[in-house]
């Protein structure tokens, strides 16, 4: 079956945005076009890259123009597409913030771990278990130096905390969501750190964010590095940087709460936002991860440091989905299905597209193999590493995509997708052939329906239970 078959939507609206979006005046001065993924396995090893592993946050599928948005210009995340490569069938761990979080920092289902099962971490009581290996703990052992910057959104002090869970830096929120200025987060409280202290700067969060990152790919490291940028934007409040006034409403609201919820509620926003507000605010990313990128570049270290951008998970409200059905906190594919951008210069090439389905974990057991590092084995990883794949020409194993959360369970397997709804109701969709999940095939093919759903539940029956709801 041919790549346009496969990944009609994918391939197609990805492909012509990046073309598009070069504004190139003749067929000459056009970039060339996106090609199959293939790996360079005679590219030299070469010493053990730096990582820079950069999450948007809520960002949805389609909200960049290189996968097809049509009023969003993000030129800098394009630009990374091309000289790398962009996957058309990534995925979040999770259909929401925290969850994913845990997937990405430990390699594993959320379920695997009691701070995973809450669908975000909203108070103090859940973390992440500062014993548990992560991503950055692992890397650290194997020699690297290790940063988070950003939204962390695993745990509040004094129990969690990115120092205590392997990274030897840390520079933003411990929350999962801020009023962009005054810095007050879900508890109602101020919400920047740096470290365990606070940290006073009511700036627009985005370029407070954007600065530390520059100075720390600028430094001149003695070691391969493992920086892992989060940020906010373009999560809710809706506010831009010349938005300071509106800013300071919402946070008289989060201060005249009383309880976690009141001010979650304040933050969330629901009398604000617009799609241009909304469009501001993705190329305001945009803009931050070029400023970033421009660092490295100076730093001399572009070459051998491996970048991958995401999102959490899929977007919502303003969110330019098209053609996915559903929405963050569900996981029809616009909760779950995210944009995803690699570029290793020294060992990829550029202008390339993977149809390859690939979700969280699996980057997880990537960066651990490019590092040298070993998963612990009391700790198995639920991801796949995709090293083979991109540099040695190997096949991806078969292998299943499972997603758990409350009220929804989803599985992929090739391009068949099982979900079921809230309802309770089971689905199956071919997703070569339906993207947008209209066309229901379970009663056409219950043999395969049965298979995945079991295949779900043998999956499901080693992973935590959820806390009843009291």
């Amino acid at each position: 079956m041919s790549d346009m078959s496969r990944r009609a939507f994918g391939g197609l609206l990805g492909g012509g945005a990046v073309s598009t979006v070069t504004g190139a005046a003749s067929p000459a001065q056009a970039a060339p076009a996106e090609r199959p993924f293939r790996s360079r396995p005679s590219a030299a090893p070469g010493p053990r890259p730096n990582f820079l592993v950069i999450l948007g946050d809520d960002l949805g599928w389609a909200d960049l123009s290189s996968y097809g948005a049509p009023h969003i210009k993000t030129p800098n995340l394009d630009r990374l597409a091309r000289q790398g490569v962009r996957f058309t069938d990534a995925y979040s761990g999770s259909a929401t913030c925290s969850p994913t979080r845990f997937s990405l920092y430990t390699g594993r289902y959320p379920g695997r771990t009691k701070g995973g099962l809450a669908e975000p971490v909203a108070d103090r009581s859940q973390g992440l278990d500062p014993s548990h290996p992560t991503l950055a703990s692992l890397l650290k052992k194997a020699g690297y130096d290790t940063a988070l910057i950003g939204k962390w959104h695993c745990g509040w002090l004094p129990d969690y905390s990115p120092t205590k869970s392997g990274w030897d830096e840390f520079f933003g929120n411990f929350g999962g969501v801020l009023e962009y200025f005054s810095k007050l987060g879900q508890l109602g409280d101020y919400d920047l750190y740096e470290g365990d202290a606070e940290y006073r700067d009511l700036r627009y969060y985005t370029t407070v964010l954007t600065e530390r990152a520059v100075e720390y790919v600028g430094r001149a490291h003695r070691r391969p590095w493992l920086l892992n940028l989060n940020f906010t934007t373009p999560h809710w409040p809706w506010l831009a940087e010349g938005d300071a006034e509106t800013g300071a409403e919402i946070a008289a609201r989060v201060r005249a709460a009383t309880t976690p919820a009141q001010a979650t509620a304040a933050l969330n926003h629901r009398d604000g936002g617009s799609v241009a507000k909304y469009t501001e605010m993705v190329q305001s990313l945009d803009a931050a991860v070029g400023e970033v990128l421009a660092a490295l570049r100076r730093s001399g270290q572009e070459e051998n440091t491996l970048v991958l951008f995401a999102s959490d998970n899929g977007g919502e409200r303003w969110s330019y989905q098209w053609p996915l059905s559903g929405q963050k906190a569900g996981l029809q594919e616009g909760g779950i299905r995210v944009p995803t951008i690699l570029r290793w210069p020294a060992r990829i090439d550029g202008h390339q597209i993977s149809h390859e389905p690939n979700f969280s974990p699996d980057w997880t057991a990537t960066l651990l193999e490019l590092g040298g590092a070993r998963p612990d084995p009391a700790h198995p990883l639920d991801g796949t590493s995709l090293a083979g794949y991109l540099l040695r020409g190997e096949h991806l194993p078969e292998r299943d995509l499972f997603w758990r959360v409350r009220g929804n369970r989803a599985l992929r397997r090739g391009d068949w997708k099982y979900y079921q709804d809230s309802s309770g109701t089971d689905h199956l969709y071919d997703l070569a052939a339906d993207l947008r999940e209209q066309a229901d095939l379970a009663s056409d093919r219950p043999e395969l329906l049965a298979e995945l759903k079991t295949a779900w539940e043998r999956t499901a029956s080693g992973l935590l239970p959820y806390p009843a709801r009291g």
